[in-house]
């Protein structure tokens, strides 16, 4: 469900910006270009329908934004984190166990070289 709603507001953002796009605060856009007055959507007619539906896309978005924060799965991520944390504690409380060590070498591989064959 969580995903579909954060479809539906990728959906809505991209309506959203393309309604703000098309319009013109200074009486420009979409519009002003509908200058005879016998058409069948009239520049006032044009003005309405695109502030009423940036309004509507404005409204729906803020809906399925907080629509989305219920169906978060809050209680499995903060198991998930309060184990993880756990652990880390448990780690660095833990004694660190003494590594074994390498076997000394034995006398024979400490041996130099003879002494005659030096360049």
């Amino acid at each position: 469900m969580y995903l579909f709603i954060s479809v539906l507001i990728i959906i809505v953002c991209a309506l959203l910006v393309l309604v703000v796009l098309v319009q013109n605060s200074k009486g420009g856009g979409l519009s002003s270009s509908f200058g005879a007055s016998n058409q069948v959507m009239g520049v006032k007619k044009t003005g309405d329908f695109l502030e009423k539906s940036t309004w509507g896309l404005a409204i729906a978005l803020l809906v399925l934004s907080l629509a989305s924060t219920a169906f978060i799965n809050r209680e499995n991520g903060t198991q998930q984190n309060e184990s993880a944390i756990k652990e880390q504690i448990d780690n660095a409380q833990a004694p660190e166990q003494e590594q074994p060590q390498a076997p000394a070498p034995t006398g024979q591989e400490q041996q130099s070289p003879p002494a005659g064959n030096n360049p």
